[in-house]
């Protein structure tokens, strides 16, 4: 009974794996995009491209591969232990 209110832990890197961090108690139901917000100023990632747009990254488990939705609740989408990689989005144009 009580394994949906404890937190998930998950490891996290950046997309050249230059800056990585361990997250601990990360809640089931924080999305993916609460998420992601934290793990931006915890490994000092940039929020902005060169020119001062907005960067939004997106996220993919290593596990399989598969980018997560920004939508998608931590605990549906990721299972302690997993590994996630943060990937800036690029909007070609």
């Amino acid at each position: 009974m009580g394994s949906n209110e404890t937190g998930i832990a998950l490891s996290v890197s950046d997309v050249s794996s230059q800056k990585m961090a361990n997250v601990k108690d990360v809640s089931p139901e924080a999305t993916v995009a609460e998420l992601v917000n934290g793990l931006l100023r915890q490994l000092n990632l940039p929020q902005q491209d060169v020119e001062g747009r907005p960067l939004t990254y997106g996220v993919r488990r290593q596990r399989d591969g598969l980018h997560i939705h920004a939508s998608e609740r931590v605990g549906e989408a990721l299972l302690p232990g997993d590994h996630i990689v943060l990937q800036p989005n690029v909007d070609a144009g």
